[in-house]
């Protein structure tokens, strides 16, 4: 996506060699138009699919699924909790994600009346890197008994490895761009 590109470049931030900061349009101040444009995307690329929910990991990826959810005839939106608030307490589905930015590991949590046995599952988040947070959600979603139709990345970071091990696994996974390499600042696409 040249747009999501241009963007990146032009209001992101490259940190070392393994960052890319896009706060101020994707994970602390919102786009909402941006994001509206990057769920017509998915739309595009997953259009051949039936999507019964969306499943994202909170916080960053909730806002990218609500905004692609009209695209797909506004199916519900589910995210997975990184906490074990008060009132989950009909039973949940849970798997543990590691966090590449925060270096911490998290068991997330899913109601198990949101996702239920045939529902197609699209998964969309914000960044994929090593692939757990990915790999936690298709684990919950089989857990269920439901079907992942696809995985939808904002931005995939090629150099880490997840999308490698996602693909490999049989999984559909469509990224709105890919960096193949962060180096003295500089953001090096993949085409």
């Amino acid at each position: 996506m040249e747009a999501l590109k241009k963007k990146i470049l032009n209001e992101g931030e490259a940190i070392g060699t393994q960052i890319v900061k896009v706060d101020g349009f994707v994970n602390h101040q919102i786009d909402v138009r941006f994001m509206s444009e990057m769920g017509k995307e998915f739309k595009r690329r997953f259009g051949d699919i039936k999507v019964d929910k969306i499943l994202t990991v909170e916080s960053s990826g909730i806002a990218i699924a609500c905004l692609t959810a009209p695209f797909f005839g506004y199916p519900q939106v589910v995210f997975a909790k990184k906490t074990s608030p008060n009132t989950l307490i009909e039973g949940s589905y849970s798997a543990e994600a590691k966090s590449f930015t925060k270096g911490t590991v998290s068991l997330v949590r899913v109601s198990k009346k949101f996702i239920e046995k045939g529902d197609r599952v699209l998964i969309i988040d914000d960044f994929l890197a090593h692939g757990e947070a990915s790999l936690a959600m298709t684990d919950i979603i089989k857990q269920a008994g439901a079907r992942v139709t696809g995985i939808g990345i904002v931005i995939e970071k090629l150099f880490q490895g997840g999308g490698e091990k996602l693909r490999g696994a049989g999984y559909r996974v469509e990224s709105l761009v890919s960096i193949s390499k962060i180096s003295d600042g500089i953001i090096t696409f993949s085409e």
